[in-house]
């Protein structure tokens, strides 16, 4: 009996793995029958699995079912579910931590001693920095956006805007973008007839969506992309955009997230697409990548504040008490 039940452990973790494996490739790797396979699949769809039979191949494949079977995990993809559920229970999607704390209960209940110990390595060397919880956004605002973006359904939604107050949006929605401890929709406005972002925790979706729509291109070909630009630039009052004299690979470990948008242009350099509060702020951002850059275009005052930076540098240096060696 141990044996059989061992036998339907790795014949279930196989089936797990790849969307369909033969019954020959399954009594090999197994080292029994075909018939034997085809008992043992009898006995994993009385447990509840939903295990298929391909025709024409002589395959089996396992699919969903009404209700969640239980899953078999190697210690990697254990360690990592684990690690996400940690992760998830201090979210930003309210409702999901008592969820995420319910599986992370479960799970690390049964996780093997070697494998709690990497885990609790791992949690107790990490600290989360930064400020303070961003807003959270409820779940079921977060699957009325997801399935309209799946659905390729006009969306409707009342949008609060910190600027203009509240509205009424109906648009196109494309794809939600995780960007720091922000929900964020990308989408095609209908009544302005342009590309949008919303911040998801202050959308109230409106029910029944509308009619599907045929998607367009998102601007730069990407919608993550675009929210880049959108959050590090575009929506700052003073804007300016350098050519860095290094690649993109290069310049990329130099800009942090959210600080600019790079632009590749050949092997040896890349435009930098920055925004600011202020002129001064701009000298500082781009100075402090650290590489030689040419100004390509900018807000007024923009270069005096570069000559101002320079000029207090060069004061420094040169009316200091000592110079540094």
């Amino acid at each position: 009996m141990a044996e059989t039940s061992t036998r339907l452990l790795a014949l279930l973790s196989l089936l797990q793995a790849h969307r369909e494996r033969s019954g020959a490739e399954l009594a090999e790797r197994l080292g029994v029958t075909a018939r034997t396979i085809r008992r043992d699949v009898d006995r994993l769809r009385g447990l509840g699995y939903p295990v298929h039979a391909t025709r024409g191949t002589a395959g089996y494949r396992l699919g969903a079912g009404a209700a969640m079977p239980p899953l078999l995990l190697d210690d990697e993809e254990a360690v990592a579910v684990v690690v996400g559920l940690r992760t998830a229970a201090d979210g930003s999607v309210s409702g999901g931590e008592e969820a995420s704390l319910r599986a992370l209960a479960k799970l690390e209940q049964v996780l093997p001693p070697r494998l709690r110990s990497r885990v609790d390595t791992l949690h107790g060397a990490t600290l989360r920095a930064g400020a303070e919880p961003g807003p959270t956004v409820s779940h079921e605002t977060l699957m009325a956006v997801a399935e309209a973006c799946r659905r390729r359904e006009l969306l409707r939604f009342g949008y609060t805007s910190p600027r203009g107050g509240p509205t009424v949006r109906t648009v196109e929605p494309h794809n939600l973008v995780s960007f720091g401890r922000r929900w964020y929709l990308v989408a095609f406005d209908t009544d302005r007839q342009d590309w949008r972002s919303f911040r998801v925790d202050r959308l109230t979706p409106r029910t029944p969506t509308g009619p599907r729509f045929v998607p367009r291109e998102p601007p730069h070909g990407d919608a993550a992309a675009y929210l880049a630009r959108q959050l590090s630039s575009e929506t700052w009052p003073f804007r300016a955009v350098v050519r860095l004299h290094a690649s993109s690979e290069v310049a990329a470990d130099r800009v942090w997230p959210g600080m600019g948008v790079l632009e590749a242009v050949d092997e040896h350099s890349c435009l930098f697409h920055v925004g600011s509060e202020s002129p001064s702020d701009l000298v500082w951002m781009i100075t402090s990548v650290g590489l030689d850059f040419t100004l390509v275009s900018g807000p007024g005052g923009l270069v005096d504040a570069f000559r101002d930076q320079a000029a207090r540098c060069t004061a420094a240096v040169e009316d200091g008490p000592s110079r540094a060696r």
